[in-house]
């Protein structure tokens, strides 16, 4: 059976198509924009401009998925569209554009999608499920496999950029420091995870799937690693500040590991290098499954939707 899943996030608007037979899934194909929704609210507002985007992205989808034939669709938003004063006119309008339903995922819902799908195949039993999206960041701390406590903070890589790097690729140092203290201090607040420590790290997401690719080049490791060393993420933050210029090789390196998150990977890395201090945590383990996994693990799987 093949379903078709929409994440409209809040820097890419992603297509995901799975053959799903039973309880085995498997991803057949996949389709993206990068729109960096989130650098489309002013003042709160999700703006027309962002609407528009969204409404051309997702009628070429529709279109798609017409032409094949596949029926059984979903849609979800997060936290650009979720977090904007004018959410719901700006949902209601893109349904009614579109005729795609989209469903507003909350914070928790999101968090708890993320851990269904990146621990499905996961060894540890125990530890932090973490992803840095463009508008927000998802925490959950599980042990025995089970959520102990999940929570949604309202920080992002693209967020981040458009607040204090503005029209540069690359933060400078100074602004570096701004977006730790901001991190530093949201993550502070959070007063549940006050006795968590050394915990895994397993990390989900654009945010760490560019990041690990970028460090597999940088440190010569083979491309299937996916475990970093949190103690490396300041030398990488350092090598790309703005005040540094960039040799050739560095041009290319960030060309052929981070292409479309060449703006974000450096505030994605601040939100990951406090949370892994915070966590006194020595290492990140990067899984590709994530929300959607997680949603038709749930959702359909679970739920015997084709029944």
């Amino acid at each position: 059976m093949l379903y078709g899943m929409i994440d409209v996030g809040s820097n890419t608007i992603r297509m995901a198509i799975y053959a799903i037979d039973g309880d085995r899934v498997e991803m057949t194909m996949k389709k993206k924009h990068t729109v960096g929704l989130a650098s489309h609210v002013r003042d709160g507002l999700m703006q027309r401009s962002g609407i528009e985007k969204v409404v051309e992205i997702l009628s070429e989808y529709r279109d798609f998925l017409k032409d094949l034939g596949i029926t059984r669709i979903t849609a979800f938003t997060t936290a650009a569209l979720r977090n904007a004063a004018n959410s719901q006119q700006a949902v209601e309008e893109i349904e009614y554009r579109t005729g795609i339903k989209i469903h507003v995922m909350t914070g928790d819902e999101e968090a708890t999608f993320d851990f269904i799908g990146a621990t499905h195949n996961l060894v540890d039993e125990d530890g932090l499920l973490i992803d840095i999206g463009g508008g927000s960041t998802e925490i959950v701390y599980f042990r025995a496999r089970q959520i102990k406590i999940k929570v949604s903070l309202p920080i992002g890589s693209l967020a981040f950029h458009t607040r204090y790097t503005g029209v540069h690729i690359f933060p400078s140092e100074s602004e570096c420091e701004e977006m730790r203290a901001e991190a530093d201090a949201t993550v502070s607040a959070i007063k549940e995870f006050q006795s968590v420590s050394h915990a895994q790290i397993c990390g989900i997401g654009g945010t760490f799937k560019g990041a690990m690719a970028l460090y597999n080049a940088m440190y010569g490791m083979p491309r299937h690693n996916m475990r970093m060393e949190v103690r490396r993420i300041n030398d990488i933050l350092r090598r790309f500040q703005r005040e540094n210029e960039l040799i050739e090789p560095d041009k290319i390196l960030l060309m052929r590991t981070v292409p479309e998150r060449m703006h974000t990977f450096m505030p994605g890395l601040i939100i990951a290098d406090v949370l892994a201090k915070r966590f006194k945590s020595m290492h990140i383990i990067f899984s590709d499954s994530g929300v959607r996994e997680g949603y038709i693990y749930d959702k359909i799987i679970d739920k015997n939707y084709f029944d």
